[in-house]
């Protein structure tokens, strides 16, 4: 299957047959989550797989009753890490500097420029909605990387995230917040594609709202 088969044949699916999904799939599922792209390869997000029966019903708990955690095999996480900027970053860059990504003078540039970036980011109140933008990137990874692997996936909303803290062992942790919930395993229901709006309607060029030749007239 193809990128663009994954993204047109996706759907949301709520309720899965109990078939556990196999370790190496899971495996593979989480390995890809973190080749995710992230802002400056901070790598401010994990993701928290929950196979348990007791983990899926704390989280169902927390997700007000939803059928997904209660039926889907793995229920994954998306932890956002505001605050990891300020940790210790030697093993990226020693990483990078093996991989001959980055050279010592990029690595010096690279790690002052982030530095500063994060620090306006503080100062803007924006850290939360960065790391969260990262973690979303990498939830979407997983979707289509399931999809591909012929499992089904519900993105979560509705949730509690106080109650998802604690149910992944995090509830005393303030720098950490919830970016998503997932569901993944084998569908249980056939779910039909409801269809998008025309392009026309959400899709600009050069400027938004602009339809027609209304932006080269500019």
């Amino acid at each position: 299957m193809s990128v663009a088969e994954a993204i047109r044949t996706r759907r949301t699916v709520r309720h899965y047959r109990p078939d556990p999904i196999p370790a190496a799939a899971v495996d593979v599922l989480l390995d890809l989550a973190i080749e995710a792209p992230t802002s400056w390869n901070l790598q401010d997000r994990s993701v928290v797989a929950v196979t348990s029966e007791e983990g899926r019903a704390d989280l169902a708990w927390a997700t007000g009753g939803q059928p997904q955690p209660q039926e889907a095999p793995l229920m994954l996480v998306f932890v956002a890490e505001p605050l990891s900027w300020r940790d210790d970053h030697s093993d990226v860059y020693d990483q990078a500097r093996r991989n001959r990504a980055w050279s010592e003078e990029f690595v010096a540039m690279f790690s002052a420029a982030s530095h500063a970036f994060q620090e306006d980011l503080e100062e803007r109140g924006l850290l939360r909605e960065y790391a969260v933008k990262d973690a979303m990137i990498a939830a979407t990874y997983v979707m289509l990387a399931a999809t591909e692997m012929g499992l089904a996936t519900s993105p979560m909303n509705g949730w509690d995230e106080t109650r998802v803290k604690k149910a992944i062992g995090i509830g005393d942790r303030d720098d950490l917040a919830i970016a998503l919930l997932m569901s993944v395993g084998y569908s249980a229901e056939e779910r039909r594609h409801p269809g998008r709006r025309a392009p026309e309607r959400n899709v600009f060029r050069e400027l938004y709202g602009a339809t027609g030749n209304a932006a080269s007239a500019v």
